[in-house]
């Protein structure tokens, strides 16, 4: 079971509950048991991409004994592709169960949302041209980890779309996009042997440097478009997660690998802080 934990890769993990907490805290009403399903959804949905990039990256030999990150699974032997198929297909299927059981008590057009969702993550690194290796990542994981999430968990609850809701998306969306940034900066050399090309190889280290530090940075200017929106100064508790960001401004900088898989932690940590803190003060205003 270990390995499954290990494959699922729970350092990701706080990309999914981040927008469902934030979201939830935006619509201003509270149905407990719609809040547990957009959060298995999430959670799901991040696992089965996990899997899902452990075996097409492993099958395709892109991860070799060359990487510099964390294990994979099937790249690594610890799982055979058939099993690695399993388990994805389980995850897939749970969310899929549970985002069944949202859209018949919020609304059945969900149901096209969690196609989309679907289609996207199969076509991230599966397929003969997955757009995950043409630089396209980070764009899902804004729209997908930030903005459907946020918006989206925000709808189960109101069935309805609010201007909270969709601002609040995008700082998550930045965060979410800079958690890959830091994946993608760490495994650039050898993505790139492996012809890989994601937006990290492309862009260079140097400048995907500065585009990380932008996603992070950039998200907080957000607080206070919601402060405005909501009338109140509550959603400006979000600051508080600041002091995160120092050690990843100088940590991402640096060329260890081992350093640039703690950038990668602390801003999963950073994003669950600052989720945290703005659904709080979302919740209060």
């Amino acid at each position: 079971m270990n390995v499954w934990i290990e494959a699922a890769r729970p350092r990701t993990l706080p990309a999914a509950v981040a927008p469902v907490l934030v979201g939830t805290a935006a619509a201003q009403r509270f149905h407990p048991l719609r809040f547990a399903g957009a959060l298995t959804v999430a959670l799901a949905i991040q696992v089965g991409v996990n899997y899902a990039n452990d075996y097409f990256d492993g099958t395709k030999g892109v991860d070799s004994e060359h990487r510099t990150g964390p294990r994979r699974a099937v790249a690594a032997g610890l799982v055979a592709p058939s099993a690695m198929r399993r388990a994805t297909a389980v995850a897939f299927g749970v969310a899929g169960l549970a985002g069944l059981a949202l859209a018949l008590v919020a609304g059945i057009e969900l149901l096209l949302v969690g196609a989309l969702c679907f289609v996207a993550v199969f076509g991230y690194s599966g397929g003969p041209r997955p757009y995950g290796s043409a630089g396209l990542g980070e764009l899902f994981v804004f729209v997908f980890f930030g903005l459907i999430a946020t918006i989206g968990s925000a709808y189960v609850q109101i069935e309805e779309l609010t201007g909270a809701a969709a601002v609040a998306a995008v700082p998550l969306g930045l965060l979410a996009t800079a958690i890959l940034v830091a994946n993608n900066l760490r495994d650039r050399p050898t993505d790139e042997a492996a012809g890989k090309i994601t937006l990290a190889v492309r862009l260079g280290r140097a400048r995907t440097t500065t585009f990380y530090r932008g996603m992070v940075f950039g998200a907080f200017p957000f607080l206070v478009l919601l402060a405005g929106l909501t009338e109140s100064a509550w959603p400006l508790v979000a600051f508080g997660a600041l002091p995160l960001t120092l050690p990843l401004y100088r940590g991402v900088a640096l060329e260890d690998p081992g350093t640039l898989v703690r950038v990668l932690a602390g801003t999963a940590r950073l994003e669950l802080a600052f989720a945290i803190l703005l659904a709080v003060g979302l919740w209060i205003a």
